[in-house]
């Protein structure tokens, strides 16, 4: 499953070549994902994308008037093609571009692609996400009082994506681990001391995943 450094790094590779470029077709092949693809994402045809960013686990790609949001979900993926190559098998939409396309790939078909318009902070399915965990805001002092009087388990705590976003199962085991943390304890019992040092360790693991593309990505 495509995790924050995996979402991360699919970021990365495609703002180079599609930032500042203008959508000129939409092709959807498949309106069946975990939600159903939204007519109106043909209204980003003939937009810019100004602007690629990532929120949780969510591709935004910011247009001229909305927004597409896209989920990897289970298995999906975002490649960049020449205009002339084959479509692959499970090739659900295409973004064409003057020298481009960019393809979504989910064979399994849990991931989406929405539209929306408007702050994208406000959809539902971003408005109740926590903090990003490379950021300012997440550090010992947010984490020990969100904690105070849960009787989680500190595994289950940190992979809350209201809590922090993007700590997935083999990131939070490596950090809790190296925080000499019983994933086991409960999150409310936690000292603060001990929150700095799994603060640390979550901005370290995540940050040399990302540095090496990701943990899932076969390519």
């Amino acid at each position: 499953m495509p995790e924050l450094p995996e979402v991360e790094t699919t970021v990365k590779g495609i703002t180079p070549w599609i930032q500042d470029k203008t959508i000129r077709q939409i092709v959807i092949h498949q309106h069946k994902l975990r939600w159903p693809v939204p007519a109106e994402l043909l209204q980003a045809q003939g937009q810019s994308i100004h602007h690629i960013s990532r929120r949780g686990k969510y591709i935004i790609l910011h247009c001229d008037n909305g927004n597409i949001m896209i989920h990897l979900g289970m298995s999906g993926s975002l490649s960049l093609f020449a205009p002339e190559s084959q479509r692959k098998k499970h090739d659900h939409i295409e973004w064409r571009f003057d020298q481009q396309v960019l393809r979504f790939n989910d064979p399994r078909k849990f991931g989406c692609v929405l539209w929306h318009q408007g702050d994208i902070e406000q959809h539902p399915l971003i408005s109740r996400l926590g903090v990003e965990p490379l950021s300012n805001e997440f550090n010992a002092d947010y984490l020990y009082k969100k904690s105070r009087t849960r009787k989680t388990t500190i595994k289950a705590f940190i992979m809350n994506a209201q809590i922090v976003v993007g700590v997935g199962n083999i990131y939070a085991n490596e950090s809790l681990f190296m925080a000499k943390i019983n994933p086991k304890t409960q999150a409310g019992k936690i000292s603060h001391t001990r929150y700095q040092a799994l603060v640390a360790n979550i901005k370290q693991v995540l940050n040399k995943a990302i540095k090496e593309g990701g943990t899932t990505l076969k390519d």
